[in-house]
């Protein structure tokens, strides 16, 4: 092939590539969160080694949390009053139905492989703080520091602020400073407003469908920046962080975890694609639930289908008008970077 002849093909590949319907039904397929491409790669890359679509969820997850993705993934970001970064991580099996998760994990940088520890390994669905640690040094995970030099820079940056922003409300600390101890009472009168950053909030999660049809999905993230110790948020939790079922398709969540959880958008997606509703509606109907009662939160959401189908929503404040997310099927034959527009 000529070089002439070898532009115009390239082009024609391009011009196929962007007329392809948005949401197109095929499978395989990995749908992630985010502009994470090297995690929807790895997930992929499992797939086509014969692994199974919870071999893929994994994998994919991991990769995130190795990279350090955002910062707001793995080891080394987010600490929270006490200067340390714990993890929240959950996968579920849609054939099954079976969920393993940990919250507020401590030293272990594996957050997504324990969790699927807890399912193969226990009775249980989420175990927590340090006894979940405790499990996962039992099953043979690494202890390890998860703070880096960036971490314990925010940290210190934050002290010097006199710990503003913060998650505390309606409680005064120690007169001499900002940062505690804090008892209940009135709100400290200059108390920093608290503005949304994205980049506070992110989280991995992934679903994945494998030719067959069975579902996985999951999520992994090192939670809000200076929260209160001990503190869980949606990634965890089934239905919130997300959700699958075979039968109907999956769901996984992003954004402020501590309003969205209260709402469970996964599974009210789920169930909505389950009576036949259009990935891109499911997805904008959860959003829109949350929509009534906390205007502007901020917040978004993957969609699929049992037949490949794709969509996701968001919800528009300023700064996030649009929500960039990763796709990997046949028909896009890499991990292809979309976005949807906010409402």
């Amino acid at each position: 092939m000529n070089l002439k002849a070898a532009y115009f093909a390239m082009r024609l590949c391009l011009i196929l590539l962007f007329l392809l319907p948005f949401g197109r039904a095929t499978l395989p397929l990995v749908i992630n969160t985010w502009e994470f491409q090297h995690a929807a790669d790895a997930a992929w890359r499992a797939l086509q080694a014969g692994g199974s679509v919870m071999d893929a969820v994994e994998k994919g997850c991991s990769r995130c949390e190795a990279e350090q993705c955002d910062g707001s993934v793995g080891f080394g970001g987010h600490p929270d009053e006490r200067g340390e970064t714990t993890l929240d991580a959950m996968i579920m099996n849609g054939n099954t139905m079976e969920v393993g998760a940990v919250g507020d994990l401590r030293r272990i940088k594996n957050a997504i492989s324990v969790a699927r520890a807890v399912m193969e390994h226990t009775e249980h669905t989420l175990l927590v703080g340090e006894s979940a640690s405790q499990f996962a040094e039992n099953m043979g995970f690494t202890a390890e520091d998860l703070t880096t030099n960036n971490s314990i820079s925010v940290f210190t940056q934050w002290l010097k602020d006199n710990c503003q922003p913060n998650n505390r409300k309606n409680v005064s600390p120690d007169p001499s400073k900002y940062c505690g101890p804090y008892k209940p009472g009135p709100t400290l009168k200059h108390r920093r407003r608290r503005e949304i950053d994205i980049h506070a909030h992110d989280t991995i999660g992934m679903v994945v469908i494998g030719r067959d049809g069975q579902i996985a999905a999951g999520t992994s993230t090192n939670g809000a920046n200076y929260k209160v110790p001990g503190r869980v948020g949606d990634s965890p939790i089934a239905g919130a962080g997300s959700y699958v079922e075979s039968a109907a398709g999956g769901a996984a969540a992003t954004g402020n975890g501590d309003v969205m959880m209260r709402f469970l958008p996964s599974y009210l997606a789920v169930e909505l694609m389950r009576i036949g509703t259009e990935p891109s509606t499911a997805c904008e109907t959860a959003i829109s639930r949350i929509k009534r009662h906390n205007p502007g939160f901020f917040g978004a959401i993957i969609c699929a289908n049992s037949t490949g189908h794709y969509g996701a929503a968001c919800n528009k404040i300023p700064g996030f008008t649009r929500f960039p997310f990763v796709v990997y099927n046949s028909q896009t034959n890499t991990p292809l970077l979309q976005s949807v527009d906010c409402f």
